[in-house]
């Protein structure tokens, strides 16, 4: 069995752990009287739900913990039947050592999954545990409550970590039944809420259509943008894992699924202006020979808005010809986009005053590109550069003091 860990999530889990301070904020939250036990959600469950107990229900308990001592995960775990119309399931993590995991199966999954379908989909709530995903969704939400705002890098990090947790759970549920087609009706039933049997759907078949609509979001116009991603990605990734031979083979064909998971615009425009924010703020912020992290910290915001990894991305644009790429990149986007002329030449001024600081060599570069590039007049460049300074100018401490 090939491993269930995909790189670049396990990546992406330790980076954003380490964004967030994670083991301070843990130690914090532990020593201080902030409820994080999963008291209230225990109750409600007792209260509501049926928790399944091998004397009133031992084919299913039996099924249940079979999956979870066949992927070898010894935490303890609740599971329990909600009666809901709605084909789902989901996982909370104990908060507190020693205490159970809870996993609920709503009813409608339970009438429409086969006994190995059902295997599937307990061994992908059970992958979360095991993968840490819902400790760190805790510790996210902890960080970031309801109502507040992530950074726009790190909302694109997040959302990339939780796609990626999905895949990575889905291979878990793979693991529990080892079985592709199984894997593939469980989704198709999830999706449709139709019982597979009614239809005679065929696996082959299934997979080709989905080829189809795959096509779409890796080649087309199509972006996945939820939590989980769209089905056409997840039946192709666990396909892969499935009837791949090697991690090598595995890792090489998932590249395409993952660029487009990391995708996060459709529009030409965007690929072009990703260049022109990387190339200007590379020039601009190395005019005056003194780069500081007030500039470089300003091109990777805006860079973000273009790009998960905007540092790699800058980087990587700064191993080619920067001159070049800058004026390709303006000239293409104002062939598609003429009026985008005023917002370009304004991000290129708010680089140069990003330090509370210019001297005349970065003024005659803007009046250079201003007129040259963008084709405004001298005027008119001093008017754009008028208005910049007195919105957004303050002289440094250091220069005041």
């Amino acid at each position: 069995m090939l491993n269930p860990k995909i790189e670049l999530n396990q990546h992406l889990t330790e980076q954003i752990y380490a964004a967030l301070h994670g083991q301070l904020v843990e130690k914090i939250i532990s020593l201080s009287s902030y409820d994080q036990s999963s008291h209230g959600l225990r109750s409600a469950m007792e209260g509501h739900s049926f928790k399944v107990e091998k004397r009133l229900m031992s084919h299913l308990h039996d099924l249940l913990y079979g999956v979870k001592e066949k992927l070898g995960f010894n935490d303890p775990v609740d599971f329990y039947i909600t009666g809901n119309s709605t084909v789902n399931a989901w996982t909370i993590a104990a908060a507190r050592e020693g205490e159970p995991h809870i996993v609920n199966i709503n009813s409608a999954l339970i009438n429409l999954m086969t006994d190995d379908e059902l295997r599937f989909v307990v061994g992908h709530e059970l992958g979360h545990l095991m993968n840490k995903d819902v400790e760190m969704l805790r510790l996210i939400g902890f960080v970031f409550p309801q109502g507040s705002v992530p950074p726009l890098v790190l909302q694109y990090k997040i959302r990339l970590w939780e796609q990626l947790s999905e895949l990575t759970a889905d291979r878990y549920g793979y693991m529990a039944v080892e079985n592709l087609e199984s894997c593939l009706s469980a989704f198709f039933k999830m999706t449709s809420g139709l019982d597979i049997t009614r239809i005679n759907m065929q696996v082959d078949a299934y997979l080709e259509e989905n080829l189809k609509h795959l096509e779409y979001f890796i080649k087309d116009k199509g972006l996945s943008r939820d939590t989980h991603p769209v089905n056409p990605i997840r039946v192709q990734s666990l396909n892969l894992y499935a009837t791949c031979q090697s991690e090598e083979e595995l890792n090489e064909k998932m590249g395409e699924i993952i660029g487009a998971l990391m995708k996060l615009s459709n529009d030409e425009v965007d690929y072009f202006l990703g260049f022109f924010v990387a190339t200007a703020g590379l020039i601009a912020i190395n005019i005056d020979g003194n780069v500081t992290d007030e500039e470089v910290e300003r091109v990777l915001n805006n860079l973000s808005s273009f790009h998960i990894f905007p540092r790699q991305f800058l980087e990587d644009v700064s191993q080619q010809d920067v001159v070049k790429i800058f004026h390709s990149s303006i000239e293409e986007v104002l062939k598609r986009r003429p009026d985008m002329r005023d917002a370009m030449l304004s991000y290129v001024i708010s680089l140069i005053l990003a330090d509370s600081s210019f001297n005349e060599q970065e003024v005659d570069f803007i009046f250079d590109i201003g007129e040259k590039a963008f084709g405004f007049s001298t005027k008119e460049v001093a008017d754009r550069m008028a208005v910049a300074i007195q919105q957004n100018f303050i002289p440094s401490y250091e220069a005041i003091c």
